[in-house]
């Protein structure tokens, strides 16, 4: 594994994506998130995940010109569609829309159609969190979990972001509704390690840790059983509502061709209905509880919501990213070509 700085990551995959019909702000900005996910260690989402979008850029599902523009809108609430452009360029536009919504009215929300995959759905809860807003988004996904009860595909894991501001560090929940996602899976598979804990059914229809079993089945466990079943319906009926996209069951069941997604980007000021100083004070108080628990195993003391993360983008940045030197490689290709 190499371990390469933060800025040359960035200024490679920039130079792939203007080779690929980029302007050099949108490269910029799209290349700094793939970074940013690896810096975080999202490894899966992040560097890693490039060569499946720039795939999709060459079998047209991503446009790598078009930019999201709203169609409708009342009061708080806007409707906007993605025109097939970069995943993560429509949800750092939209959340960023939300967030100055927010300082508008108090809270602002986005819903957007006709989107692509997102890459980390951190990514906006970090965008809202570091500018002071508390930010909850989620988006529907092609047909990868079976319902609960069922033995085929029928609803999407669904990623769902929760995030709280705080000066000691945000607090940030990113999960889908799959115990976990199919980039995990991979992960473990490419390591050769087990999960640690059932992530989905083997071909005998038994709960295993074994990813490539879960991979080979696509029968991944909802989280919570039948609750992240029916959590993972409720937000793609809201999503494909709101923004009047499409639902899961309308979305291609093919991971490269997984395009015209809907997805809802909601940010709230914490303190707009006034006590500042005691809403700066409530995260504190809650992480710091949190931390006076006693941990289980001794030496994994408990943690919030994206401690972790924080951790690993302070060793990141001192260290350097690390990146598969193949994926490397091939990313280096893609800048060179002109």
């Amino acid at each position: 594994m190499h371990r390469l700085p933060f800025d040359e990551v960035h200024a490679q995959l920039a130079a792939a994506l203007r080779n690929l019909g980029f302007t050099e702000p949108r490269a910029s900005l799209s290349a700094r998130l793939f970074a940013e996910t690896t810096r975080d260690g999202v490894y899966s989402h992040g560097v890693n995940r490039f060569q499946r979008f720039v795939a999709m850029i060459r079998n047209g599902s991503v446009d790598p010109a078009a930019e999201p523009r709203v169609v409708s809108h009342f009061g708080a609430l806007e409707r906007w569609d993605g025109a097939r452009g970069p995943g993560n360029l429509n949800a750092h536009a939209a959340m960023a829309r939300a967030i100055a919504l927010s300082r508008e009215q108090g809270i602002g929300c986005v819903a957007l159609a006709n989107t692509n995959h997102w890459m980390r759905g951190g990514t906006y809860g970090w965008q809202a969190a570091d500018a002071g807003a508390i930010g909850i988004c989620w988006t529907n996904t092609m047909p990868n979990v079976p319902p609960w009860g069922g033995l085929d595909a029928a609803i999407g894991n669904n990623p769902l972001v929760i995030a709280v501001p705080r000066a000691a560090g945000n607090v940030v929940l990113d999960i889908a509704m799959s115990q976990f996602s199919y980039g995990a899976l991979e992960s473990y598979s490419k390591r050769g390690e087990p999960l640690p804990v059932d992530g989905g059914f083997d071909a005998e229809g038994k709960l295993t840790r074994d990813p490539a079993a879960i991979e080979a089945t696509q029968r991944l466990l909802p989280i919570g059983y039948w609750k992240g079943s029916g959590l993972a319906v409720m937000l793609d009926l809201i999503a494909a509502m709101l923004a009047a996209g499409n639902a899961t069951h309308q979305i291609a069941a093919d991971p490269l061709r997984e395009s015209n997604l809907s997805q809802v980007f909601v940010a709230m000021q914490p303190a707009a209905l006034g006590d500042d100083a005691l809403v700066a004070q409530i995260p504190d108080a809650i992480v710091a509880s949190l931390h006076r628990s006693k941990p289980a195993h001794p030496d994994r003391p408990v943690r919030y919501p994206g401690e972790n993360a924080l951790c690993l983008r302070e060793e990141n940045m001192r260290l350097g990213l690390p990146i598969d030197p193949a994926v490397w490689s091939a990313i280096c290709a893609l800048a060179a070509n002109h």
